[in-house]
């Protein structure tokens, strides 16, 4: 029987459940808030392998998007206005008052989904984002999958179905911290990209695909990813094609690495530096500060709708949005 309990209660007040699931090596928690990775521990260690917390009420405030589904379009939308069929919408603008991060204030990552299913190595949850939710058009039905393969990988599955034109974009936002250090300066990161794209002082892509070549956004060979002297890392790179199942980041500290196999043609990756969740505690008791993990997020490329040159996140009525990716855990090193 599935493992299933009471988190807390979310603001309109239905239950926030947490679902625990165990295969092979792995135990993983999620809670229905945000559809969200809590927790997920590797036999053997005694740390979770993810940001999270043990307190509900962190997710309301300094953990938000920790551990979450984001979108309905994940990562930026410049000016927080785009074009659909033909017709301009304008977004809840909740960064700075100029862009649109995730979603909206109301996004995936902040609204509680339904526990659709569990058995003891998945969970299916569901939500519905109605029509004219933080500006966007149209009903938009999502389903979100986790399951433990057994083989020291979990995986994540989304779904998106809408009954007018919209836009769908989904990234699952975990921060990574594989060696339960304060922060991740011992890990190494390697990516397989041979462009990113270089953003201006809100985050927004500047201009086409950049080589990566002599930048610090040069991964190809593994190194590690925080360097005082180096600009922080919050930026897109870009795969020329996506593919299925393909490794887009490999991550290694303490004798541990993931590798992240995915469908999608971009990779965000947040080093975490602006990160502080003082007072609020995170798992283990301690609140996390600068660089505490770091965010590995396959996705489509940022601010696409407002970028014909980039692959479109426009989903149709009929069609189906569709991500899948896994995250491999095994002993070993880059």
């Amino acid at each position: 029987m599935p493992n299933i309990n009471d988190f807390g209660t979310a603001p309109d007040g239905t239950a926030v459940k947490r679902i625990i699931l165990e295969r092979g090596d792995l135990r993983a928690q999620v809670i229905t808030w945000g559809a969200s990775l809590q927790a997920l521990y590797r036999r053997g260690a005694d740390h979770s392998l993810v940001l999270g917390a043990d307190d509900f009420g962190s997710y309301l405030g300094p953990m938000r998007y920790f551990g979450a589904i984001v979108g309905r379009v994940a990562n930026r939308i410049a000016g927080g206005t785009a074009v659909i069929d033909g017709q301009r919408y304008a977004f809840d603008q909740n960064e700075r008052d100029c862009t649109t991060l995730h979603g909206g204030r109301s996004g995936t990552g902040s609204c509680n989904w339904v526990l659709e299913g569990a058995t003891d190595s998945s969970c299916t949850l569901s939500l519905v984002l109605r029509d004219g939710q933080d500006g966007f058009p149209g009903a938009l039905r999502l389903t979100a999958l986790y399951e433990l393969d057994g083989q020291g990988g979990v995986t994540v599955s989304m779904t998106g179905q809408c009954d007018v034109p919209t836009l769908c974009n989904l990234a699952h936002h975990a921060y990574w911290n594989l060696d339960g250090a304060p922060t991740t300066a011992d890990h190494l990161m390697q990516v397989p990209a041979k462009h990113y794209l270089a953003v201006d002082e809100l985050q927004i892509p500047k201009g086409p695909p950049q080589p990566v070549q002599g930048t610090r956004f040069d991964f190809q060979k593994p190194r590690v990813i925080n360097n005082p002297d180096e600009p922080i890392l919050d930026h897109n790179f870009c795969f020329e094609t996506a593919q299925p199942d393909a490794v887009l980041c490999r991550l290694s500290a303490g004798g541990l690495m993931m590798t992240v196999h995915s469908d999608q043609p971009g990779l965000q990756v947040y080093d975490a530096s602006g990160m502080n969740t003082a007072p609020q505690a995170g798992l283990g008791g301690i609140a996390y500060g600068p660089h505490a993990g770091i965010a590995i997020e396959p996705q489509h490329w940022p601010d696409a709708p407002n970028r014909p040159d980039f692959e479109q996140v426009t989903l149709l009525p009929g069609e189906t949005y569709r991500q899948t990716s896994r995250f491999h855990f095994a002993e070993g090193g880059l």
